[in-house]
């Protein structure tokens, strides 16, 4: 059985600021989750949950810029199935995160 050797993630040098702010965004929740226990007023919640959903968008919008700029441009260099394969992932992941907005 052959193994595929997968190359490094786009976003493996910024992994550990990813990590981060991950970490952070998990404490935004939790802390919203404190809220609502809490019986915090209905807008104030709205608010924390706002702000949550802006941090999710820049760690999702840094991850589609690294892959872009790694996976994608190291296939296109590339060049031929694999470049085709890569630019229409990219589509589609740009596809997926349009229309949760």
């Amino acid at each position: 059985m052959m193994s595929q050797t997968r190359a490094p993630a786009g976003y493996v040098e910024d992994k550990d600021a990813v990590l981060r702010r991950l970490a952070r965004i998990e404490g935004q929740v939790r802390g919203l989750r404190g809220m609502v226990e809490d019986e915090a007023y209905c807008v104030d919640v709205l608010t924390q949950v706002a702000a949550v959903t802006k941090a999710l968008e820049g760690v999702s919008l840094k991850l589609l810029a690294d892959h872009t700029n790694h996976c994608v441009r190291d296939a296109v260099e590339r060049g031929g199935d694999e470049a085709d394969e890569k630019v229409d992932e990219l589509l589609a992941a740009v596809e997926r995160f349009a229309r949760t907005r």
